[in-house]
């Protein structure tokens, strides 16, 4: 596996590697890439994601002389590491990074999660 660590995703986006191939069909041909941008849906596996969408810091106008804390906040992403996102293709960003194919895409862009651990129902 690639050091990821270096990458930074911000806002709310996140990183994706793509869960599956799409130039290849089960026969074992291989297909131009314009048919597989035709597909409206993806999936793939969440490696990092964004800390989520910025709110504007709390503003106390009652006591100026208090020392001002210029911390960014945000609104946590639904989205996890781990996480399987499938997701709307339109929405994608792809980028290489060492020489690995990776996707940019916006949460809200991600229609469904598959979260393994979840201890529901």
């Amino acid at each position: 596996m690639r050091d990821l660590r270096k990458l930074i995703v911000v806002g709310d986006k996140v990183l994706i590697r793509s869960a599956e191939d799409n130039n290849k069909t089960n026969s074992g041909l291989y297909l131009p890439p314009g048919v597989s941008e035709k597909e409206k849906v993806q999936s793939g596996y969440i490696i990092k994601a964004g800390p989520g969408y910025p709110i504007p810091p709390l503003v106390d106008e009652e006591e100026p002389w208090k020392e001002k804390k210029e911390s960014m906040r945000y609104i946590p992403l639904q989205a996890k590491e781990g996480d399987l996102a499938i997701f709307l293709r339109r929405e994608v960003i792809e980028i290489e990074y060492e020489k690995e194919k990776l996707l940019i895409v916006p949460q809200s862009a991600i229609l469904l999660l598959i979260r393994e651990d979840f201890l529901g129902f």
